[in-house]
């Protein structure tokens, strides 16, 4: 068995500006530019299958790429990254976290590409095969930027570092509404990942040259790939039920086996795992309470960017607004999350990362109360959506840092990767579940033509979009449930004062 420590003229690197920047930049590759895709869902359906056959009802008749497999597309690349980054982690802490994050923006480069290319007959195949590389371009990027975070820098330094991280992800994600609403109405769809594919560029050059950071080890290095498998399949069966269970039908016997299949196939990773010399999942990082609160309440809040996205499909086809108008409204979102996420550092410095884990949490779920009344017209809803997303924006800016530093403080030096890439997983996955669940409650109810909610919201206006208007809101529950889990997460979990901040010192 490898025998891990780290090396010691890895300390002597002192991490710069210009890393960072490289960094953040490889960061905002999946974040800013493939996190546009649900919010722009709607005009690449329309470029790629053409005008509506049904306008009424916005449907095609023989469409070459499917509602559902729209919605797939979105999850996929979340669902990759989650997939696949803990082990990306356990690499870069082995092979070089400079090789892996160099690895990422070029499996970034060529997932774009094929995105780029999508249209035909060969349109679906290629925008599923590129999203899923951008996913395995996450995955190697998100666990070997962190720990190189982690390594090269310390103390306040590192905190400010994690806050500029925490920018590029978050941040990116605040931007990606408005950035890609824009591309999509006064350019096209595809110059999205045309940008992405110059800022992947950037991030390398900006890289290249920076002293590897890796651990030292003896032995054969050997993958865990039974745990790996049985992951895998468990987390494909679980999507497929996710998006298409309900036009394969609830209680059709494939969908049974599916769930069959995820449920048995999680049960038998935790004794997988257990059992493994070198498990790609170290259940024993969850020994630390610390670490467990954190990385749900992570999987959770990250889970409720599927409040992002149905409001802005909501906006778009229920209310027929431009992608590009609809976007704007998310500016608050952006903003606050880019200038307040600073002092969430500050709030993690003064009262350690409990409070204002629970203070962002409670004020994203503010947000999503504000948007549920969506039977208001187009105007006053307008109005309550940009002061919910500047709210969604600042929750999350309280949240990021000290939740972050709250999961890796205490990790030994040679579980840095492995330590991230777990807490990024949950990230990821978080985001492909939330994001699939919102979406499959929003495609479902919207397209039966009933009204889910009754009498309890009565609309006001127009009155053909009203499944549309009660599906938002049945999604919209489901991310507040969410939000409400997570708070009992940190709060159980979570040690109160500034036990983390202590030890990361």
């Amino acid at each position: 068995m490898a025998s891990i420590a780290p090396l010691p003229a890895q300390t002597r690197f002192q991490g710069n500006d210009k890393l960072l920047l490289g960094i953040v930049l490889g960061v905002i590759t999946f974040w800013l530019f493939a996190g546009t895709m649900g919010t722009v869902a709607p005009n690449i359906l329309l470029d790629v299958n053409g005008a509506y056959a049904d306008p009424v009802k916005k449907t095609w008749a023989n469409p070459l790429v499917a509602v559902d497999a729209m919605n797939l597309a979105v999850s996929i690349t979340a669902l990759f990254s989650g997939m696949f980054i803990v082990v990306a982690g356990g690499l870069a802490d082995r092979i070089g976290r400079v090789k892996i994050a160099l690895t990422g923006n070029g499996l970034g480069i060529l997932g774009s590409l094929l995105i780029v290319f999508a249209t035909g007959p060969v349109a679906l195949p290629l925008m599923l095969g590129g999203r899923a590389i951008q996913g395995l371009s996450a995955a190697c990027i998100m666990p070997a930027t962190m720990a190189l975070v982690k390594t090269y820098w310390d103390g306040p330094g590192r905190q400010r570092a994690v806050s500029m991280w925490s920018i590029g992800s978050w941040g990116g994600s605040g931007l990606a509404a408005i950035f890609g609403g824009y591309m999509s109405t006064l350019v096209n769809w595809r110059w999205i990942f045309v940008a992405s594919i110059v800022i992947s560029v950037i991030s390398i050059l900006l890289m290249w040259g920076t002293p590897e950071s890796k651990v030292a080890q003896t032995g054969r290095f050997t993958l865990d790939v039974p745990g790996i498998g049985v992951f895998m399949v468990s987390m494909l069966a679980l999507m497929i039920v996710l998006i298409f269970g309900s036009k394969i039908g609830w209680g059709s016997p494939i969908t049974i086996v599916l769930v069959i299949v995820a449920v048995v196939g999680l049960y038998t990773l935790v004794r997988i795992e257990r059992r493994a010399n070198k498990p790609f999942i170290d259940f024993a990082l969850f020994r630390n309470r610390t670490f467990t609160g954190a990385t749900i309440s992570n999987f959770l809040l990250n889970g409720t960017i599927g409040l992002l996205i149905v409001t802005q499909q909501l906006l778009q086809i229920g209310g027929g607004m431009k992608a590009s108008d609809a976007g704007l409204l998310t500016i608050g979102y952006a903003v606050a999350i880019i200038a307040f996420i600073r002092l969430g550092e500050k709030l993690l410095q003064r009262f350690g990362p409990r409070q204002p884990m629970i203070w962002g949490s409670a004020i994203v779920g503010v947000a999503t109360l504000l948007l549920m009344p969506t039977n208001l017209l187009l105007t006053e809803y307008r109005w309550l959506a940009v002061a919910a997303y500047a709210l969604f924006g600042l929750g999350l800016a309280f949240y990021a840092t000290p939740s972050t530093d709250a999961a890796l403080a205490n990790l030994p030096a040679d579980q840095a990767g492995a330590g991230a890439g777990i807490y990024k997983m949950a990230s990821s996955l978080g985001s492909a579940i939330g994001a699939a669940i919102s979406l499959a409650l929003f495609t479902a109810f919207s397209s039966s033509g009933a009204q889910f909610v009754g009498d309890v919201l009565i609309n006001q206006g127009r009155t053909d979009n009203t499944a549309i208007r009660q599906a938002a809101v049945v999604a919209l529950v489901f991310n507040l449930v969410m939000v409400i889990i997570a708070i009992v997460s940190i709060v159980v979990a979570v040690p109160k004062g500034k036990e983390s901040v202590e030890a990361a010192k």
